[in-house]
């Protein structure tokens, strides 16, 4: 168990993100993580105010079997589909997850203590069914302090509009593109335009936009190294945080502009930019350089635990590292444009990616799951 003393010392880094303006929330969660305390642990000395899940998150908790064992005979007994079974257990864990953050829900006036849970990743390119599946998931759960997960597609958009219209809270992911962050937000007003015309309070909605970083270097370091001229190779890792960065800065443009204005009027909640995929893939690369790096008042950073404990051991938090950047940031993607590698091209692929490993995950998880189910079965 963490002593008062041990936290103190390893919450220096993260206390100051938080003072900062900087929500930090869990990229993780399993049954395993709730049962043992340690997710309450996390928020009583790690400054955790939240919880993300996603198909690869659920797939490998459940995947492992472990801590699931009586639920899945339970499910077996009653014959439900593996579909079902799926969702039986990921509400149940976010469920449960929701309730430990339900005090940090409560303190932040709804802002944190929030816990995400995705629409089924098959679904990315079928708004009617993302719509439906939002509202099922919303009513499974059943906490106020849950968000619904809707990717940023094309289809994605309008589903985005429609739940917000309905008052539910969505956490939109897998963003890459300034463009597609703009229409993400615009997303987000217009259902929140149609929530005030029905009537309702407006307060009560609230919405993070997931805009990806890690795996922009990824994809364009790996071009620039191909290239391999030392000015090719002087913009490695440079490109997300520019990206990151321009996201910001549209941010403050759109919620300050008039749209929303009369929104805030009514009390609308500001879409706050939530910083994913903050895990470092090169290791050549500090392994806080996603959290140092992106210190913005008003946004959240998801973090793996393996990204939360390096930052509260070694992180460097020293102020606002976002808003001064802008021009720095332009002049980088610029340059990576000039050596031939097409932006637009880049953050397609990676949301034609993004969507296909959820998928993959959530069919994994699926066939585990269907196993468990037999085997339980024929035991029973």
């Amino acid at each position: 168990m963490i002593t008062v003393t041990e936290a103190t010392a390893t919450a220096g880094a993260l206390k100051r993100l938080s003072d900062e303006g900087v929500s930090i929330w869990l990229d993780d969660l399993s049954r395993k993580r709730i049962s043992t305390g340690n997710l309450a642990e996390l928020v009583a000395t790690k400054n955790v105010v939240g919880v993300t899940t996603n198909p690869s998150i659920f797939q490998a908790a459940i995947g492992s079997g472990e801590g699931y064992e009586e639920q899945l005979t339970d499910l077996a007994v009653r014959g439900v589909t593996v579909d079902e079974a799926v969702r039986m257990m990921t509400t149940r864990d976010v469920r449960a997850a929701a309730d430990i953050l339900h005090s940090v829900y409560d303190v932040s006036h709804g802002t944190d203590g929030r816990v995400s849970i995705e629409v089924d990743p098959r679904l990315a390119h079928d708004t009617a069914a993302t719509v439906a599946e939002a509202r099922q998931l919303a009513w499974l759960v059943d906490r106020p302090n849950v968000l619904i997960k809707i990717p940023a597609t094309k289809a994605g958009l309008p589903a985005i509009t429609a739940v917000i219209a309905e008052g539910i809270s969505v956490n939109v992911t897998l963003i890459f593109s300034l463009e597609r962050y703009r229409e993400v937000m615009a997303a987000y007003l217009a259902g929140l335009e149609q929530a005030a015309a029905k009537g309702l309070d407006l307060s009560t909605i609230h919405s993070v936009a997931s805009f990806f970083v890690s795996r922009v270097d990824s994809e364009i370091d790996k071009r620039l190294t191909v290239i391999g001229t030392d000015e090719a190779l002087a913009l490695k890792g440079r490109a997300a945080l520019a990206n990151a960065r321009l996201a910001y800065e549209a941010y403050e443009e759109v919620f300050t502009g008039d749209r929303w204005t009369a929104l805030a009027g009514a009390k609308a909640n500001k879409q706050r930019p939530l910083w994913a995929s903050t895990g470092v893939k090169d290791p050549a690369y500090k392994d806080t350089l996603y959290v140092d790096e992106l210190v913005a008042p008003g946004t959240v950073n998801t973090m793996p635990e393996a990204t939360l404990n390096a930052t509260a051991d070694h992180g460097d938090i020293h102020g606002d590292t976002v808003t001064g950047g802008y021009a720095q940031a332009r002049a980088d993607l610029e340059a990576v444009e000039r050596l031939g590698i097409s932006y637009d091209e880049v953050v397609g692929k990676l949301e034609d990616e993004g969507v296909a490993k959820f998928e993959v995950a959530w069919q994994d998880l699926l066939d585990a799951v269907t196993k468990s189910l037999d085997s339980k079965g024929v035991e029973a």
